[in-house]
């Protein structure tokens, strides 16, 4: 079996690309700052080969990062090897899902919006099923299975001592639309109602009465890393999945994202909402 380069080293890349763009300098300047050839740091941006973090912290020094960046790459250049709970699925689970799961893992807060169903790591495991079940490609009982089972696996990091800011806002079609079955979707609705109460997770609902808003884009993530600069936006197309990191994207969707949560209603009138609609079920 080859052996995949690991998302650790694809982000490693982006982001050591993204702190030299950053700096204007040129492949040659950034390596005879640090003693090494444009070769090498074109290796480092471009994902082939191994890494050594002595040369990744120096780099970083003459691009100028914050400190923060500084021990996020760093971080990421020692552990460029290093793989993910996920690693036994990696052949199995298409390569954009490798690369959600790596952001997720490593992610110090999320910003979720969604218009079309309940974010994955809200999900209860009957409504995950549902999903599956209801692809337009028809999958065997036994996949279904596996990919609830991922699901279910990334939740876990909701129960770490430090999990990820979870900051989710939710389209009122997502709390009315009836997935599996009014049980299934009213135990669903229960979940979203606990998830509320927790100290780490602020839930709100934009309802249908605010008419049109700032939710042309699509359902989305902010995945945020320990410095703005460290974000990625992820898009879950029909079509495939986009990752975007480039400045005026992640300025683009940090827009539209303080928009709709400025016309959600508020975690308490959220919560009244969705007990309301669970009662009518």
């Amino acid at each position: 079996m080859a052996v995949r380069t690991t998302t650790r080293r694809r982000q490693l890349g982006a982001m050591m690309r993204k702190l030299r763009a950053r700096k204007g300098m040129t492949l040659e300047e950034a390596g005879s700052l640090v003693g090494v050839s444009k070769a090498t740091v074109s290796r480092y941006e471009t994902q082939a080969g191994p890494v050594k973090w002595l040369v990744v912290d120096a780099l970083c020094r003459e691009y100028g990062a914050t400190e923060a960046e500084q021990k996020a790459v760093v971080d990421l250049a020692k552990d460029a090897k290093q793989q993910g709970w996920w690693s036994s699925f990696t052949d199995s689970i298409p390569e954009t899902m490798n690369t959600l799961l790596t952001l997720e893992d490593e992610a110090v807060r999320e910003d979720h919006f969604c218009c079309v169903y309940v974010p994955g790591l809200l999900q209860t495991r009957e409504y995950s099923t549902a999903l599956q079940k209801a692809n337009e490609v028809q999958l065997a009982s036994a996949e279904i299975e596996r990919l609830v089972d991922i699901r279910m696996k990334r939740q876990e990091i909701l129960d770490r001592p430090k999990p990820p800011r979870l900051w989710a806002i939710l389209d009122e079609s997502v709390i009315r639309r009836i997935v599996g079955s009014p049980a299934l979707m009213k135990a669903q609705l229960e979940r979203l109602l606990e998830a509320n109460e927790s100290p780490d997770i602020t839930l709100q609902v934009l309802p249908f009465a605010k008419g049109a808003h700032s939710a042309a884009l699509g359902s989305f993530v902010i995945l945020g890393g320990t410095e703005p600069s460290l974000d990625v936006v992820y898009v879950d197309l029909h079509t495939g999945s986009l990752f975007m990191e480039e400045d005026e994207h992640l300025d683009r969707y940090r827009l539209a994202f303080d928009y709709l949560r400025a016309q959600a209603l508020d975690m308490e009138a959220s919560s009244s909402m969705i007990h309301r609609i669970r009662k009518e079920l």
